[in-house]
């Protein structure tokens, strides 16, 4: 059988980030995409000018229907915009045999928040104890755990901080951290530095989302966490060295880079 992967995401117009992002991820890397939408979205290279959740109703039906007919090898959320949706995704993962990874999506590249007050308790207290993987950036890391991260040394506190909240591992990328972006991997109680050049370019559209999409896609193909993160750390490096440079803002990165 195929290996398959699912995201439970936005919908991005652009193609740059969102479900669309993590599809494209999956194909590239040899896996089955599958995708449950949790929100709308107006937006392009240029911004993003309106957020729709669907429906917890809506949520739930898409996820039970296609949960009793495909199981996937692994699992992400993207941008899952309220509580409601959040409790939806929390509920039904106590029972998930995948790992499930979760990308804390909270404000678009441009700015926009994905997610209200609400939800971000909700991840906290209720999707984290049922995460595989956290993936917040330090922004992100910073409004979970309510401290101030801006250093490496802040975002291995932050990343122990998460894990003691119940996420079972954690990866605080460092894409926000002024130089190197060194991102922090805290598994089995261990700190795993993970080192990567940054490259000087506006086209970082979908970053996140297409980051945790690829660590999924490893974790299907059965990859053990360290090298699964690892190496799609190295392929997204790649795909941001590539972007093709689509738009006339934050274009999005290179998703046919070359996996290696």
């Amino acid at each position: 059988m195929s290996p398959t992967a699912l995201t439970i995401a936005g919908s991005d117009p652009s193609g740059g980030a969102g479900l669309q992002a993590d599809l494209k991820t999956f194909h590239q890397h040899g896996v089955y995409g599958m995708a449950v939408v949790s929100l709308l979205t107006v937006q392009s290279t240029r911004g993003v000018t309106r957020v729709d959740p669907v429906s917890a109703e809506l949520l739930a039906q898409q996820l039970d229907h296609l949960l009793a007919d495909l199981t996937p090898g692994a699992a992400k959320t993207g941008a899952l915009g309220n509580a409601a949706l959040v409790e939806v995704v929390a509920a039904r993962a106590k029972a998930f045999s995948f790992p499930l990874v979760v990308d804390p999506v909270m404000i678009s590249k441009h700015g926009h928040p994905l997610i209200d007050a609400s939800a971000v308790t909700a991840v906290k207290e209720r999707l984290l104890p049922v995460s595989f993987l956290l993936t917040p950036n330090t922004q992100e890391a910073a409004a979970l755990t309510g401290r101030t991260v801006e250093t490496l040394a802040q975002a291995k506190d932050a990343a122990k901080a998460l894990a003691q909240l119940g996420a079972k591992h954690v990866l605080v990328k460092g894409g926000h951290l002024d130089g190197a972006p060194i991102d922090v991997l805290l598994t089995e109680g261990t700190l795993h530095e993970l080192h990567a050049e940054r490259i000087d370019t506006k086209h970082t559209h979908g970053t996140g989302c297409t980051y945790s999409a690829a660590i999924v896609a490893r974790l299907a193909l059965g990859a053990p966490l360290l090298a699964a993160v690892t190496d799609a750390k190295a392929w997204l490096t790649r795909a941001i060295a590539t972007a093709p440079g689509i738009g006339s803002g934050i274009g999005p990165v290179n998703h046919f880079a070359d996996l290696q």
